[in-house]
């Protein structure tokens, strides 16, 4: 396919190149470019989305893959639209939490996607990934305010992880990789980080959606569960969020002082929704409870 225009998406943290294509119709799409080394990835991943895509998940939905000399050239749909982050506070509480219950409904169809493999245990797997975690935060030269709170939550709960089931996640799952689309729709995007593992861990980045919107963040929950959520999820919400946290510090470091600010205002506020590790539920999402 020939192109006449190719314009340079300069955002987020993948090393993928991202364009806006379009062609002699002026149809515009947009093109992943990878290196080559990720061939075999990037078909999974393409794989993948079209089975995404064939539940009517709105997305970018993928058209076509190949290698290009020494690059990987993946396809997919234009969406005319905005970043929901960027706009998501510009509509209503009630429909933000309308765009969160969507959001959730998403995940649950990409978590009912067959897996012909899994990872080992998942908890032997997710242990020996916190203690990598704990360890590095241990040896790194700046630390969370009261993070000796966060690790005794992590190790008197480990017992949490036993017997988790595992499914095909997104990744990545948080309000940043949302589209509001010029028709009005939730789109997500951005499959690039996919994995296998406990589904509700892919509720491990909703930190970046509470604090953005509470309200988008608790109906994400709500609509995966559809409206009955639980018990057991919030204290395994809160060992995912946990075991981010820590791990964050670290890869903080080399990218200097204003990410090491992030993620220690970050612990602070995860701090206050819990308060202090003595209630399990996050209070924005009480707080959302109550004003219904």
């Amino acid at each position: 396919m020939n192109f006449i225009s190719k314009i340079a998406i300069n955002k987020g943290w993948s090393d993928d190149k991202k364009y806006c294509v379009t062609d002699q119709n002026q149809q515009k799409y947009f093109l992943r470019v990878s290196d080559k080394e990720k061939l075999d990835s990037k078909k999974y991943e393409f794989d993948m989305m079209e089975k995404v895509a064939f539940l009517r998940v709105p997305m970018c939905k993928p058209i076509s893959i190949e290698l290009c000399d020494d690059e990987v050239h993946s396809l997919h749909e234009w969406i005319d639209g905005k970043d929901a982050r960027e706009t998501i506070l510009t509509v209503s509480k009630e429909q933000q939490y309308f765009y969160g219950v969507e959001a959730g409904r998403i995940l649950q169809k990409i978590h009912s996607l067959p897996i012909t493999e899994v990872r080992e245990d998942w908890e032997v797997f997710y242990n020996r990934k916190i203690d990598d975690k704990i360890f590095k935060y241990k040896e790194c030269p700046v630390q969370y305010e009261n993070g000796q709170t966060f690790i005794e939550f992590l190790n008197a709960n480990r017992e949490l992880l036993k017997d988790r089931p595992q499914v095909f996640q997104h990744g990545d799952y948080h309000i940043g990789n949302f589209m509001i689309g010029e028709d009005g729709e939730i789109y997500v995007i951005d499959f690039d980080r996919f994995d296998l593992g406990d589904p509700w861990e892919e509720f491990n980045r909703i930190v970046w959606s509470a604090q953005v919107s509470p309200s988008f963040a608790s109906g994400m929950i709500d609509g995966y569960f559809d409206y009955k959520v639980p018990d057991l999820f919030w204290k395994l919400l809160a060992i995912y969020i946990l075991s981010n946290l820590v791990g964050a510090l670290p890869w903080a470091v080399p990218y200097g002082v204003e990410e090491i600010a992030v993620m220690q205002n970050q612990a602070k506020e995860i701090l206050e929704w819990y308060d202090d590790m003595k209630q399990i539920i996050p209070s924005w999402y009480l707080i959302e409870k109550k004003a219904e």
